[in-house]
């Protein structure tokens, strides 16, 4: 007893939308389905929002799977972890079915990896019924898919255990690398927006966390110029005075099934870096090529706040502008980048079309923006380049445990490789 491995229908493994009581009119944490990241194992609350009635209902841990396309083909599962100080009930969107282990048959961990396994989700895929775009999984066809389970609950969590190591570690990397950039962003700020290092030298202080050479670098008085007043020294300008939009066209024909792969779903609504890429493209249509450390920027609406560094080199969809900084290269790349509220609002009130809005290198190039003097871009570079470098780095050792973790699922899964076994620990 305790060594047996089970197939059972995935509705008896697990609970499929289970029971959860909210009362209608109060406030409840909402998850909706951007909080879902493929790349991420957890997904925190929205907001809060009054319960009326209707969407999916959900409890800490419970796992939520998008049922609508593309999102399921995206990848979107995750578990409900509520931020601190938010416990109890949740709910969210309509387009999630809600999965929990269940009580003597799978442990909670367990039935998040066997609904992250490859094989289930294609499954599932399978299952969509509806009008072309509006695909669904309905719920009940989950009962067709036999899920193996062991019968020993110890044995599930320490699978669970095993590959949430790995996932522990990518998460971790994640916060580290959020909270790099979160630095580079508050020193972009205070130099080229706020010209904290200008203002210090006019009161005749000595501008905080610098050294007296960068310090140097700042002029102590202010010019006006076409933005209103800047630094006596720098210009004003446009984007396309410090990048150039490269245009590598890449025909279908000639697509190398190994090539790294972005698209739009792959690139994060609030960070310059990748979490996730894939590999290969569909050979459907033309590409773009683009260069470790490009700027990438989604020309599609509602996409223009989706902008990244390039980590790695290969191709891109052609809804993705592909920009090369001219030298000094980080504080270009990061112009644009870290301005993407105001560069947003430009491009989305120029974007053209009616029924898909997008933009161009034109509208983008043209954005406005102050220029510093050559010193003080390159001691920016000096400043930041580890930084960013350390975040490229961890995206791809991300990647690294992400193809790891993905490769021991299915053995751990489907019993190929063996854990916490009885007559091990007799032995």
């Amino acid at each position: 007893m305790g060594n047996k491995w089970n197939y059972l229908p995935f509705t008896e493994a697990v609970e499929v939308n289970p029971s959860v009581p909210l009362k209608r009119g109060k406030i409840y944490p909402f998850v909706d389905m951007k909080a879902v990241e493929s790349s991420r194992r957890g997904a925190s609350e929205s907001e809060s929002r009054e319960f009326k009635s209707g969407g999916a209902r959900f409890m800490p841990f419970d796992t939520l799977m998008a049922r609508i396309t593309p999102c399921l083909e995206n990848g979107k599962i995750a578990r409900y972890i509520p931020s601190e100080g938010v416990g109890g009930p949740a709910f969210g969107s309509t387009e999630f079915i809600v999965i929990r282990g269940r009580e003597g048959v799978t442990d909670n961990d367990y039935a998040y990896y066997l609904t992250k396994w490859e094989e289930f989700r294609q499954f599932a895929i399978s299952q969509m019924t509806g009008s072309s775009g509006r695909q669904r999984v309905p719920a009940d066809s989950l009962a067709k898919f036999l899920a193996p389970a062991p019968e020993s609950l110890s044995e599930q969590r320490a699978i669970a255990h095993i590959l949430g190591s790995l996932d522990d570690k990518i998460e971790l990397n994640r916060q580290m690398a959020q909270t790099l950039e979160s630095i580079a962003r508050a020193i972009f700020k205070s130099w080229f927006v706020d010209f904290d290092p200008v203002k210090a030298k006019m009161e005749g202080k000595q501008p905080e966390g610098m050294s007296e050479e960068v310090a140097a670098l700042f002029p102590d008085k202010f010019v006006e110029s076409k933005l209103g007043m800047i630094p006596e020294g720098w210009a004003s300008g446009k984007f396309s005075d410090i990048s150039e939009n490269i245009r590598i066209n890449i025909r279908k024909d000639a697509i190398n099934p190994n090539d790294c792969y972005i698209g739009l779903e792959h690139i994060p609504r609030k960070s310059l870096f990748l979490n996730n890429w894939g590999i290969g493209a569909d050979v459907t249509s033309n590409k773009h090529r683009f260069l470790r450390y490009d700027l990438l920027f989604g020309k599609l609406r509602p996409y223009f706040h989706k902008i990244i560094i390039a980590p790695f080199n290969g191709i891109c969809s052609t809804d993705i502008l592909v920009i090369r900084s001219l030298e000094p290269h980080w504080y270009s790349l990061m112009t644009l980048g870290l301005s993407q509220e105001s560069v947003v609002d430009n491009v989305t009130n120029q974007s053209e079309g009616t029924r898909m809005p997008r933009t161009n290198w034109n509208q983008v190039g043209s954005q406005p923006i102050v220029i510093p003097s050559k010193k003080v871009a390159i001691a920016f570079d000096a400043l930041i380049l580890p930084m960013l470098q350390r975040v490229v780095e961890m995206a791809h050792e991300n990647r690294h445990l992400s193809e790891l973790r993905d490769t021991q699922l299915p053995r751990l899964i489907s019993g190929k490789i063996r854990v916490n076994q009885p007559e091990d620990a007799a032995a």
